[in-house]
């Protein structure tokens, strides 16, 4: 049985709040593996919001995420809730 990778998690990692909404930034690698670090964003809904490219430092992952939320808003990463269809 193949043990599960170690990750680690950046310091620029945690609850970012905008305009009254909060979201869960992400920024993790996997521990001894060399590769760059993965940016996501993760709503109250638990939707999450995964960067396709990865960053060579975790600085430029949360640089990513703050030109983001100025450009598109942090509305972005909030899914809209669901409605009961009566």
């Amino acid at each position: 049985m193949e043990d599960d990778p170690e990750i680690e998690f950046s310091p620029y990692s945690g609850l970012v709040t905008d305009h009254g909404l909060t979201v869960t930034v992400n920024i993790f690698r996997f521990a001894d593996s060399g590769d760059g670090w993965i940016l996501e964003v993760v709503d109250s809904a638990n939707t999450s919001t995964v960067w396709e490219d990865e960053f060579a430092t975790d600085e430029e992952a949360f640089a990513e995420f703050k030109r983001a939320v100025e450009a598109e808003g942090i509305l972005e990463f909030i899914s809209a809730p669901k409605r009961d269809m009566h």
